[in-house]
């Protein structure tokens, strides 16, 4: 009787052990993922820009929050996605120079970030772009199909695509961003087994595919974050009609500022999508 007890102990603690390393895991990938900061350091109004602070809800009943950035002579709106670290608060001299291209800009934090409720899942970001989305319909009334491009940096760039998958935008840009999860997992773990426990997926290189909307890409071959061949595998994955960019500068410094190419192709890219600048 005594063995079964002690064998019976070591079946639980076993147990145990291994739900704590699924807990850690678990936590381990939630962590690598997301780098939320509540505290908002600017605004739009920093960089001479009029702006509406917008609260609205998820599908799932969370509080989110976002900016408004109309232009005057707008010729559609650029809905952005941001990356995984920070808050909208880092994006806002973005807005200042997607403004000069007369479009509107929408802003938004997922949850977990700067003013949304919550924390951060994968479905949860896809919820919060779509209900972004729906504030920029919204600001267009009875149009059902709004002049949108959707814009995502980084993991944003997962969001915006499956964004581009769920409601009708006119075109995607998508900068410094990957193929999925699990090939960046493995790149960057080769010795984990990245399948076994990766519950989130963003598996972008299996979405792309289904976009014939006009697609720009943009990667950096000096990146420090994501591997510049995760990112050109997820530019392969995509069909006609795609663009891609070869940037200049780390993860964190790729953009248009480093390389104004990529510039000169937004605004061909805006141009094709909504139409010249009056």
């Amino acid at each position: 009787m005594l063995v079964w007890t002690n064998i019976a102990w070591r079946i639980v603690w076993v147990l145990i052990l291994l739900g704590v390393v699924w807990a850690y895991l678990r936590f381990f990938e939630w962590r690598n993922l997301y780098y939320p900061a509540h505290k908002i350091e600017s605004t739009p109004d920093v960089f001479g820009l009029q702006y509406e602070d917008v609260n609205f809800i998820s599908e799932d009943g969370r509080m989110l929050h976002g900016w408004w950035i109309p232009h005057p002579e707008a010729r559609g709106t650029i809905l952005h996605c941001h990356g995984n670290a920070g808050n909208i608060g880092d994006r806002a001299w973005m807005a200042a120079d997607f403004h000069r291209l007369k479009v509107n800009v929408f802003l938004f934090d997922y949850r977990g970030y700067g003013e949304s409720r919550g924390l951060p899942t994968e479905q949860g970001t896809y919820c919060d772009a779509r209900a972004a989305y729906e504030v920029v319909r919204a600001k267009y009334r009875d149009e059902d199909s709004p002049p949108v491009v959707v814009h995502g940096q980084s993991l944003g760039g997962a969001v915006a695509i499956q964004l581009a998958l769920d409601k009708p935008v006119r075109g995607l840009i998508v900068e410094s961003s990957f193929s999925s999860v699990i090939d960046m997992g493995e790149k960057l773990y080769p010795l984990l087994p990245i399948k076994w426990f990766c519950r989130f997926r963003y598996d972008s290189a299996s979405k792309v595919p289904r976009l014939n909307i006009p697609k720009l890409f943009a990667h950096s071959p000096q990146d420090d974050l994501i591997p510049y061949d995760i990112g050109e595998k997820l530019y392969r994955a995509a069909i006609q009609p795609k663009d891609f960019v070869v940037l200049e500068g780390s993860h964190n410094d790729a953009g248009w500022t480093l390389t104004p190419a990529y510039w000169r192709a937004i605004e061909k890219f805006l141009d094709r999508t909504l139409g010249p600048a009056q």
